[in-house]
């Protein structure tokens, strides 16, 4: 009984070191005051980080875009990702290139896709601020990304461009793993398409749903190379999210402390998130 444990032994203690090592190292630094630009002010500072987080304007302000960029980002992804799943799930001409030209945004590198979506914006080179004037969203074409209430959006959209493919994908598997007895057996009956999608596709693809969402929501609240090379969280904080909001205090201001705070809270956002999506995907299971 214990034998099969000693060919487990390494394996796990090797994945335990390389996983849990670091998250023990950094959560010590979120209790330790380490700046790199200030060497004689260091040891450990108790809870006094996460009382300087609580009061911290520009945390705030993060955390909303971060529930703001992940809820838009998200639900686009999905709906785009499920409708495309079910367009390549039917045979029609030419649905290899096309399932091709879908899955090409995931083989592209975010640095080169976000430095795209930056051209694209470009009120000067870019065709999107003339195409929403010429369609009348714009009056005149100017600098989305500069433009605090907007800025935001930018991002998002490269984003959206970026993620489908990872839900067209996995609910595509999905799809095809649905008996086509059971569609037959709705049309014999008479069921619409509506009924035999919201009766027997949904509830098959629940599951899958709230995993790859789960999945694709901590990617994303995690994911800063897009805001960072197109906005750099600017302007005035608009497009500042969590991860980017670390990634600037660790290696600009250089205060690994404080950016390991910012780190362990966003990590205990994303666990209480994970864990109510995972209780949900039991009860979808058992039903």
């Amino acid at each position: 009984m214990v034998e099969p444990f000693y060919y487990l032994a390494p394996a796990v203690i090797l994945i335990g070191a390389v996983m849990m090592m670091p998250l023990i190292i950094g959560i010590s630094y979120s209790f330790q005051s380490i700046e790199l630009l200030n060497p004689f002010k260091t040891g450990w500072v108790g809870l006094d980080n996460y009382a300087d987080l609580w009061t911290d304007r520009k945390f705030w302000i993060a955390l909303e875009n971060t529930f703001f960029w992940t809820f838009w980002s998200i639900t686009f992804q999905f709906l785009l990702g499920l409708g495309l799943a079910l367009l390549l799930n039917t045979q029609f001409f030419g649905k290899r290139l096309f399932q091709a030209l879908v899955f090409l945004p995931w083989a592209v590198p975010t640095f080169l896709s976000a430095l795209t979506w930056a051209w694209l914006f470009n009120p000067v080179i870019g065709p999107l601020p003339h195409w929403l004037v010429a369609v009348g969203i714009l009056s005149e074409p100017y600098n989305i990304l500069g433009d605090p209430d907007l800025a935001m959006w930018g991002p998002i959209m490269a984003n959206i461009w970026f993620g489908v493919p990872f839900f067209a994908i996995t609910l595509l598997a999905a799809l095809q793993s649905i008996p086509s007895e059971l569609y037959e057996a709705a049309e014999i009956d008479g069921a619409t398409p509506w009924q035999s999608f919201t009766k027997i596709t949904l509830p098959f693809l629940a599951p899958m749903i709230a995993i790859t969402v789960m999945l694709r929501t901590i990617w994303i609240a995690n994911f800063a190379d897009l805001i960072f090379v197109m906005t750099g969280g600017g302007p005035a904080n608009s497009t500042q999210i969590l991860s980017t909001y670390i990634f600037t205090t660790a290696f600009r201001k250089l205060d690994f402390g404080y950016a390991s705070t910012i780190a362990v809270a966003l990590l205990a956002i994303l666990l209480v998130y994970a864990l109510i999506l995972l209780w949900l995907r039991k009860k979808l299971v058992r039903i």
